[in-house]
């Protein structure tokens, strides 16, 4: 069992790591909230997706593409627009405790669990499960391989909250956002 749950973490971080659009949705939340609120936010949805993943299967992948694509780009667009629209007071720099800390998780979570449907790491978690008959151990692997991820995110966005103003990462998190938008918006068919 503990070379399955230690298989499922290298696939699916390795899956996941690569290219993986969630790096940038958390490294971007850091830049602006509070660590913990935003862990455990995205950490209940990385729970969540890979429980799907394990008791759904290959069913996940099967969705229709372009109801993945939509939900992941209305997704993005709204987090585009709350951030965009959020300015701070003038001449006062926003304090990152500003935000309520179950808006914050909220926001976390639904980042990540409203976007990304049927990804590699998904798949990677439902093939080893259907596999191995093993699904606990399967979703113990897959939700570490990703919550690991988050904290890399996480890291790397706070490390700019601590050298980039403000404003800049304003419009840098919304652009991001936007752009993983458009490009969610391109996988419809």
């Amino acid at each position: 069992m503990i070379a399955i749950l230690v298989a499922t973490y290298a696939i699916v971080f390795g899956a996941e790591v690569v290219g993986d659009k969630t790096l940038y949705t958390l490294g971007s939340l850091a830049t602006r909230y509070r660590l913990l609120p935003i862990f455990l936010g995205s950490s209940v949805a990385f729970m969540l997706k890979m429980l799907a993943a394990v008791l759904l299967g290959k069913a996940i992948a099967e969705l229709p593409p372009p109801l993945v694509a939509t939900v992941s780009a209305i997704t993005f667009f709204t987090m585009a627009l709350v951030i965009w629209l959020k300015k701070p007071e003038e001449g006062k720099r926003v304090s990152v405790d500003s935000l309520s800390w179950m808006k914050i998780a909220l926001a976390s979570f639904a980042s990540i669990f409203f976007s990304e449907w049927g990804d590699v790491g998904q798949i990677a978690a439902a093939t080893l499960a259907a596999r191995y008959q093993l699904s606990g151990v399967v979703w113990l692997g897959a939700v570490l391989a990703m919550m690991t991820k988050g904290i890399l995110a996480m890291t790397l966005g706070t490390g700019l909250r601590k050298r980039v103003p403000e404003n800049v990462l304003r419009y840098a998190t919304s652009g991001i956002c936007a752009a993983m938008g458009i490009l969610a918006a391109f996988r419809i068919d």
